[in-house]
């Protein structure tokens, strides 16, 4: 999870609340010391640090307990929106109104630049958006290779030419090409240090281009000195958002998303690992809401809504109505999961299962578990998977042989599955028809998350 240790330490301090018969200004004190001991140890500035403190603590004793309420349920709120407007409030969402949409990525180098860059692509990729990138960075050899081995990687054309040394000649050249995708990615250069160089060559560049945002990509573990880059590069350069990378991987994270926050330089997307998809738009309620284990919800349905393929869900809830769900759907249902993410970042999105403080050895115990379970099902037939029932005696021996994996971890999937077809034979006899689904499908599709 991002930031896992300031989150089990703000969970922790919530829990003691939550637990408590009734709440006074004792107890208040000593949240505030664990909030701001656990803030102050993910090298959040010690200035904010108290003044957080000093507002959650004045806002606990000061304000009446809204109807409805009750005083411990009223101070976790008022934690929560502390912390919200520490990491700045509000959508920062980049909407892609007018085509060609330009987004231009700077930075110093080492911060991740061309990684991120395929990562952005990929995200707006799945969103329909017609993809292209283009590198002028002329400093870096590899810079072009690397960029155009990433957009290999995920279907998106990539355009440059290293031999040019004058990055804008590079981006005029292709221009016309360019105009005709929805969203072009520019990975520009960087340097050791912004220095007048630097400045120089991509405000000559964003003439050039009239980049509709130009975005700072920033490494986490930079902590409290993100404030100084980030303001340094939006004086300069006119940035007007910010990427923070390898925010899984740092315990100084917390320090780097208010740095920028500070500065009032938007945080757009944040890198929470290194596969392609490790990537989201950062929305201040939702990552307070899985720090403190209150889960994320509109995240989860974005991460439902692009892993499910919407005739396959419907299709699906037929059957659950039939009685006719078999290992081809539970098969399905696996190869959806597995696109959302891991186990433990799913678990983080549901509301109230963060503060279950589940093992994490457990989590990936069971991503195990499941992982087998599908080599077990590539080495079925379509028979045997529509006809789970006749997987017996010498089937058996041949399926295990086949992925080699132990008989007792068939055995167990079949419990799963003839578990999860009681289960749907149950909902088949409660009230309501394929009709009803029919409709509570239709209102779910009115309601679904819009790009």
């Amino acid at each position: 999870m991002v930031l896992e240790n300031l989150g089990n330490s703000l969970k922790e301090s919530l829990s003691k609340i939550t637990k408590s018969l009734f709440i006074d200004e004792k107890q208040i004190n000593e949240l505030v010391k664990e909030i701001q001991r656990a803030l102050l140890q993910s090298d959040v500035n010690v200035k904010l640090v108290f003044s957080i403190g000093k507002k959650i603590k004045e806002r606990a004793i000061n304000e009446e307990t809204p109807t409805g309420l009750s005083k411990k349920d009223y101070l976790v709120n008022i934690v929560y929106e502390e912390l919200v407007s520490l990491v700045g409030k509000g959508n920062n969402k980049i909407q892609i109104e007018t085509t060609p949409f330009t987004i231009m990525l700077v930075g110093l180098f080492g911060n991740g630049k061309t990684t991120t860059a395929g990562k952005l692509a990929y995200y707006f990729k799945k969103r329909g958006k017609k993809i292209a990138m283009i590198s002028i960075d002329t400093w870096r050899p590899a810079a072009f290779e690397q960029l155009k081995q990433t957009g290999n990687s995920i279907g998106v054309p990539v355009f440059g030419q290293p031999d040019l040394k004058d990055p804008v000649k590079i981006y005029n050249k292709f221009k016309p090409e360019l105009a005709k995708y929805d969203l072009i990615i520019v990975d520009t250069a960087g340097r050791d240090a912004l220095n007048d160089e630097l400045i120089e060559e991509l405000n000559s560049i964003n003439s050039a281009i009239n980049a509709n945002e130009t975005i700072l990509v920033m490494n986490a573990d930079i902590g409290q000195s993100a404030e100084k880059q980030a303001q340094a590069f939006h004086n300069s350069c006119d940035v007007t958002g910010v990427i923070l990378t390898k925010l899984d991987g740092t315990a100084r994270g917390g320090g780097a998303l208010v740095a920028c926050s500070v500065t009032e330089t938007p945080i757009k997307f944040i890198g929470i690992g290194e596969k392609v998809d490790a990537f989201e738009e950062f929305k201040p309620e939702g990552f307070i809401g899985r720090l403190l284990g209150m889960g994320d919800l509109e995240t989860l349905l974005e991460k439902v809504h692009e892993a499910i393929d919407e005739d396959q869900a419907k299709d699906l809830g037929r059957k659950m109505l039939k009685g006719d769900f078999n290992l081809l759907d539970l098969y399905q249902q696996m190869n959806s999961m597995k696109k959302m993410g891991s186990l433990s970042k799913i678990v983080n999105l549901i509301p109230g299962m963060g503060k279950l403080n589940i093992p994490k050895e457990m989590l990936e115990g069971q991503e195990e578990r499941v992982e087998k379970w599908k080599y077990l099902m590539d080495s079925m037939t379509k028979e045997e998977l529509e006809n789970p029932d006749e997987i017996k005696g010498t089937r058996l021996e041949r399926i295990s042989n086949g992925a080699g994996i132990p008989l007792e971890e068939i055995r167990t999937l079949l419990k799963q599955y003839k578990q999860s077809k009681k289960m749907m034979k149950m909902m088949k006899g409660m009230e309501g028809s394929e009709k009803d689904m029919q409709k509570m499908m239709q209102k779910m599709q009115q309601k679904k998350i819009k790009f």
